[in-house]
């Protein structure tokens, strides 16, 4: 697309977002039954647009590509958590919740944060049923559905899409390690003492429970393990896998339908109803962000085209505040992409070639340790940052806890919390001692 979209066309993303966040405050009877047609209308309203408007086919394409590889990989992991029932009694204290939230931590960089969410919101719930509240499920998004999944390209849509184009599999291990686990901690840390504070009425009602765990529905498991292994079945990683052209599904996406078939026909119907599992999470989910994928194209197209006009006066701090506030309200996966290249311009490299992209992290890291970083914490700062946060206040919704709106998780949460810790990341890491770790 050689043509810069007029600003106009983003109005149809700002007017989608502004309805996410005020529907369920001002208007919920008619926002409840009625956000699926309001955000397909829009979507297709700007696709539309593209296609008659324009006569530019490729970008709607594209956007619907990426968004049913989006939506078809959180189904396939949803469906097939929704077999698994854990049943762990634990009592939930301050350092038990803590303890908790680290465990989802590490397991999201091997299942990914979706997988982890899905699997683990259930049982964390019911081990605080007695005295949860919203700051809980704001802290799990935090920890297990964000943060967490930066070490590994499993972890995170983004640093999976570095990974095929050539960012090696262990490289974003070895250089952000150093930068997860000291937000891992802070962000705990925080954690910790806020429920601290909030279970000295629930003191008695902690105490002397034991330790008790069981399984149910384990053989989904090996579910998980099919689908870590279809991730990788992508032509840009094996040449032998066929790219699909006439159908915006590859291979790899069709295998999670498989899946996902599978894995609901074969678990145990009392194992669902354990879990009180029903499809209308991913429901909420894909008729969002049907109409996120689309009414973005322009604004990403807006931020691709401003990071290439001013490449060459962009460093570090740039990419990682850039980087980190597109990813709160667009998808981070396009928008770790768009940056990474522009990055990569300032050496005349480019992203679609294997070969430059290895160059490229061989010889200048901090430029992609600061996409990296920002495009998976900041995927926290909005419901919308990252795929499992709708779904985790989904579940929790239907499991009666009233969360909050989406500016409430901002400026209650999110801004109050995480910026402060963001902004300490970036001092430390990017400007005052940039490649010093």
């Amino acid at each position: 697309m050689s043509f810069i979209p007029p600003l106009y066309l983003v109005l149809p993303f700002v007017a989608l977002l502004l309805m996410i966040a005020s529907g369920p405050i001002f208007f919920p009877h008619f926002w409840e039954k009625n956000y699926p047609i309001i955000s397909i209308i829009l979507g297709l309203l700007v696709a539309s647009h593209y296609i008659l408007y324009y006569n530019d086919t490729h970008s709607p394409y594209h956007a619907l590509q990426e968004y049913l590889s989006f939506i078809l990989l959180l189904a396939v992991l949803f469906t097939v958590t929704g077999g698994i029932f854990i049943n762990l009694q634990l009592s939930p204290t301050p350092l038990n919740n803590a303890l908790f939230l680290l465990a989802g931590a590490v397991l999201s960089n091997f299942i990914g944060t979706t997988g982890a969410s899905m699997l683990l919101i259930r049982p964390f719930i019911k081990i605080n049923s007695n005295k949860l509240r919203p700051y809980h499920i704001i802290f799990f998004i935090f920890i297990v559905s964000n943060i967490s999944g930066a070490l590994t390209p499993i972890g995170d849509p983004p640093l999976f899409l570095g990974f095929l184009r050539g960012v090696p599999f262990f490289w974003v291990l070895k250089n952000v390690f150093f930068i997860w686990l000291p937000t891992i901690f802070l962000v705990l840390l925080v954690f910790y003492f806020l429920d601290r504070k909030h279970s000295k009425r629930f003191e008695d009602d902690m105490r002397g429970m034991p330790f008790k765990l069981n399984l149910q529905g384990s053989s989904n498991f090996l579910f998980l393990g099919l689908i870590i292994l279809c991730v990788f079945i992508d032509p840009s990683v094996f040449s032998f896998v066929p790219k699909i052209t006439f159908m915006p599904l590859g291979i790899r996406e069709l295998l999670f339908i498989v899946i996902a078939f599978s894995a609901y026909k074969l678990s145990r119907p009392a194992v669902r109803e354990l879990n009180e599992f029903n499809f209308m999470p991913i429901k909420e989910v894909a008729y969002l962000f049907f109409g996120i994928f689309f009414t973005m194209i322009p604004a990403l197209q807006l931020v691709s085209h401003e990071a290439a006009v001013y490449r060459e006066s962009l460093d570090q701090n740039t990419f990682y505040w850039a980087t980190g506030t597109a990813s709160a309200f667009l998808d981070n996966a396009p928008t770790y992409l768009n940056f990474l290249s522009a990055a990569m311009g300032k050496y005349a490299l480019d992203i679609n070639v294997i070969g430059d992209v290895r160059q490229f992290v061989s010889e200048d890291t901090i430029y992609l340790q600061a996409i990296s970083v920002a495009a998976v914490f900041f995927g926290a700062m909005t419901y919308i940052g990252n795929g499992p946060n709708f779904m985790v206040k989904s579940i929790s919704e239907r499991s009666g806890i009233k969360m909050p709106g989406f500016f409430e998780y901002i400026y209650k949460y999110s801004i109050p919390v995480l910026l402060p810790l963001f902004a300490v990341i970036w001092f430390v890491f990017f400007y005052w001692a940039p490649g010093k770790f």
